[in-house]
């Protein structure tokens, strides 16, 4: 199982950033969450809020820097740690730890101000300096190069007590977007036998851990802002029927990210609410660009004609999701809707396939695996839809190790899956790039990379997004993803909860401003 991978499926949507942003801060009237079921009630301060979240207990991790593959960790890091940014409604990238920020002309440089009042648990100032030493820590962790692509540890510097300097190797327009990904901080010189313990800056502090199941209480003293729920407990399941099923007898006040097939369970009961949260998570499924049977252009577009849009949204999302058009990142406001939108077309299907010289004689393997509700059955009626082309597909399911280590980033023809989308540098800068680490298609475009390097190296705005949807187009034209749809994040809730999160990706986690009527 790669880590690098397993980190950015749980935390990728705090990589997710929009393309736009401010040049100097993330503004004053950034909404950080967004929230639902508040209504126009008045937040009630206190009460316990009982959490369930997918696990499993052999990849449990206490290391803010690890690999938290699971969603349960991730939450209790969330909660306990601040990112230097975090996602918000308008700008879609908001200030925490890091209050405001700046570039150089060449946007290279990026100054980094930290909130004022910004403490430890244990009521020591967070300084540049613990900053500094939190960011190197990451950086240098085995997945680092990806997690702060660009930053070398040594370009990383305080600038007196305030002030984080972070230079990259090329001019990054984006680079902010980058600090919404794990950059937990913690006291510097914190040594690794010492992490599990180390004070953080969220607005709840750990109270205790077992197993996978913790207690957090409220932070008083956080700089962030007003918290309302005494506690929240966290409780990890693994399986969303378990996870489903705790909250339907009343074990638990939240599933969060159960899936649609929960929400279809739990849809028109009274005494459960579902929060959706739009352009949650790209299913995709990956064919092979450098070589192999799929490494004609023709062929791709062939197999992206032959599928049902619409049915696959139906039928595997339960209608909580949208159809997609091949082009990762739908929810960044830079995504190109301008677009023609792919349609079933067989016919031109077929012709693509004898021109290509393909084998319709063969039987082509699809390696899925069941890590995420819906994917397994997405690649099975992919199978059944092509076939309709004359492509026979046979679907092989993998434990997820084995996939991970075995077929990934390695196989012809596989599914995959992100818990991001509101991003379409993220997904060029870590997929579509040539020699990018998590490059799955095997995709090498030197039109495409010139692209990327110069939408990202452009500050103004409107200018960039011209560029990014430049980028787009040689992505919808010719790259190895057949994105179907978009699978919407599911929370099932008890009607008594109130201010939970409604953005998508590393957003579900910031639960600051929750809430539970009495």
């Amino acid at each position: 199982m790669d880590l690098t991978r397993r980190q950015l499926i749980w935390a990728g949507g705090a990589l997710g950033a929009a393309a736009l942003l401010t040049a100097c801060s993330g503004g004053s009237d950034a909404d950080p969450a967004g929230s639902a079921s508040g209504g126009t009630a008045t937040p009630r301060r206190g009460g316990t809020l009982r959490v369930g979240a997918l696990g499993r207990a052999a990849a449990i991790t206490r290391d803010p820097h690890g690999t938290q593959a699971n969603e349960s960790d991730y939450l209790i890091l969330s909660l306990v740690y601040d990112t230097l940014t975090v996602p918000g409604r308008k700008p879609n990238t908001a200030p925490r730890l890091a209050a405001s920020w700046t570039h150089s002309a060449d946007l290279k440089t990026w100054r980094f101000k930290l909130a004022k009042g910004a403490k430890f648990h244990d009521g020591s100032a967070v300084t540049a300096a613990d900053v500094v030493y939190s960011l190197r820590r990451l950086r240098d962790t085995p997945a680092g190069a990806s997690r702060l692509p660009g930053i070398q540890a040594k370009n990383i510097t305080a600038d007196g007590d305030d002030t984080v300097v972070l230079v990259s190797d090329y001019a990054n327009a984006e680079l902010p977007l980058l600090t919404r990904l794990t950059t937990f901080v913690v006291p510097e010189g914190t040594a690794d036998k010492d992490i599990a313990k180390a004070p953080g800056t969220g607005p709840f502090k750990l109270d205790w851990f077992r197993g996978g199941n913790a207690r957090l209480v409220r932070n008083d003293g956080w700089y962030g802002g007003q918290v309302y729920l005494d506690a929240i407990e966290v409780k990890i399941f693994e399986s969303p029927q378990a996870l489903a099923n705790a909250l339907l007898a009343g074990q638990i006040d939240l599933a969060s990210n159960v899936g649609a097939v929960a929400a279809r369970t739990a849809k028109g009961r009274s005494d459960i609410q579902i929060v959706r949260r739009p352009n949650d998570m790209a299913m995709p499924i990956v064919m092979r660009t450098a070589d192999g049977p799929f490494a004609d252009a023709r062929v791709r577009e062939a197999l992206r004609l032959a599928v049902d849009r619409k049915a696959m949204v139906e039928q595997v999302l339960s209608g909580y999701g949208s159809v997609a058009n091949d082009v990762l990142g739908t929810g960044d406001p830079s995504y190109d809707r301008g677009l023609p939108q792919r349609a079933r077309d067989l016919a031109k299907a077929r012709q693509l396939l004898s021109e290509a010289g393909f084998d319709t004689s063969r039987t082509y393997e699809l390696f899925t695996t069941e890590d995420v509700s819906g994917l397994a059955e997405a690649a099975t009626l992919f199978a059944t839809q092509v076939r309709e082309a004359g492509v026979k597909v046979k679907v092989v399911k993998q434990e997820s190790a084995t996939f991970w280590d075995k077929t990934w980033l390695k196989g012809d023809l596989y599914t995959t899956y992100w818990g991001t989308n509101d991003s379409v540098v993220f997904f060029a800068s870590k997929t579509m790039v040539s020699g990018s680490a998590q490059n799955e298609t095997g995709w090498k475009d030197s039109a495409f990379d010139a692209a990327y390097q110069k939408a990202i190296g452009t500050a103004d705005d409107t200018q960039r997004t011209k560029l990014l949807q430049q980028l787009q187009k040689i992505e919808y034209d010719r790259s190895g993803y057949l994105l179907w749809g978009m699978a919407d994040g599911i929370d099932l809730a008890r009607p008594a909860v109130h201010g939970l999160p409604t953005l998508p990706g590393y957003g579900r986690a910031q639960l600051d401003k929750a809430w539970l009527a009495s």
